[in-house]
């Protein structure tokens, strides 16, 4: 399993999206009696929204490394 993109569906989610998703799932866990394997499942869930979660800031953080060490004013394509 890749760890970059839990779900195809989440390919194209924005940041934001997939923390509603993940705050979601750690209140399903928190406060339900799920039986095992739907905790299990959701854990799961919780954790493949994380690595994405992370992937995308990291993305982020790259993207801003690049515009600060650059310091042109031409618009950022992601390609270096």
């Amino acid at each position: 399993m890749n760890s970059d993109k839990p779900k195809s569906t989440d390919e194209d989610k924005s940041f934001d999206a997939v923390l509603g998703e993940l705050q979601h799932t750690v209140e399903e866990l928190e406060c339900s009696d799920l039986p095992l394997e739907r905790s299990l499942a959701a854990f799961e869930r919780g954790v493949e929204l994380s690595r994405y979660a992370q992937n995308i800031l990291d993305r982020a953080e790259r993207k801003v490394e690049i515009l600060l060490r650059d310091g042109s004013k031409e618009p950022f394509t992601g390609e270096e």
